[in-house]
């Protein structure tokens, strides 16, 4: 509960943001602008961001017929998860790595790199789609794309912010509208990586509830963090703004440092796991586990 709180807190502070970027840019006028493009942009966001998102990533749906195991571990533990069954997506990528998006579980989406799914014994793919199905649960996937488009309207508004201010009745101090063009963005990405890394870790205590043992997705954790070294995500690189939706980060770390990372540090997160052991209800049934790919 006190997750949930901090991100409407946060959410709250983007939004405040948002306004005063606008207002700085051209008073009254420009708040009402900013406001509606906040709305537009929301709207977007709410309607349209998951199918954008996974052209972004070239993601290929799989259908049972394909992976029929794959689909037989999710459909578990989707139903563990008390959530329908999300439509499933293969991402051809070397670097090993996974998301989910959808406004609602009822049009939730798990999508998986191929190297992940190569890389990966069953139990440890079982705790990562665990973890995204967390993410659908809670409704995470809509809370990062909101707040990944107020950010980004922010960054449109700080570079775009004195065309906003010359209107007759206002017009911005050259200081403050300049302050505004390079801080506000700044601002914007350090409250979106703050949204971000609380809800990883609520995700993460989801996620080890849902597959029955922490260790499988504390394992899975620390081999995606070792296997993606070395391994650049062409797309992820391209499209920084969905670096957030990813299990862990794909980003190489040369457009990021500590402030602004979206992900908590992942031994952290493997400790915090790791620490629920004793706490989690394990399966009913323990499958035998296989390759993933394995038919």
């Amino acid at each position: 509960m006190r997750g949930y709180f901090r991100t409407l807190v946060l959410m709250a502070g983007l939004s405040a943001l948002f306004m005063a970027v606008g207002w700085t840019m051209g008073g009254q006028q420009g708040a009402l602008v900013a406001l509606g493009i906040a709305a537009a942009m929301n709207l977007f966001a709410w309607w349209g961001s998951d199918s954008m998102v996974l052209r972004m990533q070239g993601a290929q749906p799989v259908g049972p017929a394909e992976n029929p195991r794959l689909h037989a571990i999710v459909q578990g533990l989707a139903q563990r998860a008390g959530i329908p069954m999300p439509a499933l997506y293969v991402i051809h990528e070397e670097q090993p790595n996974a998301f989910a998006t959808g406004r609602s579980p009822e049009r939730g989406a798990v999508a998986l790199n191929t190297g992940l799914l190569a890389m990966m014994d069953e139990r440890e793919v079982a705790g990562v789609v665990a973890h995204e199905l967390a993410h659908i649960k809670h409704r995470d996937t809509l809370i990062m794309a909101v707040t990944a488009t107020l950010a980004g309207a922010i960054g449109f508004l700080g570079q775009f912010g004195f065309v906003l201010g010359r209107g007759r009745d206002h017009r911005p101090n050259p200081i403050f509208a300049i302050l505004a063009m390079l801080l506000a963005p700044l601002a914007a990405m350090v409250v979106q990586a703050a949204i971000s890394r609380s809800r990883e870790y609520e995700a993460d205590a989801e996620g080890a509830r849902i597959c029955g043992d922490p260790a499988w997705l504390a394992s899975a954790l620390g081999n995606l963090e070792r296997y993606k070294q070395g391994r650049v995500n062409e797309r992820a690189e391209a499209n920084p703004a969905a670096a957030h939706m990813f299990i862990v980060n794909p980003l190489s770390g040369l457009r990021m440092d500590g402030l602004f990372s979206t992900h908590p540090p992942t031994a952290e997160r493997v400790a915090r796991l790791m620490a629920l052991r004793g706490e989690v209800a394990p399966p009913p049934q323990r499958p035998r586990f296989r390759s993933p790919w394995a038919r």
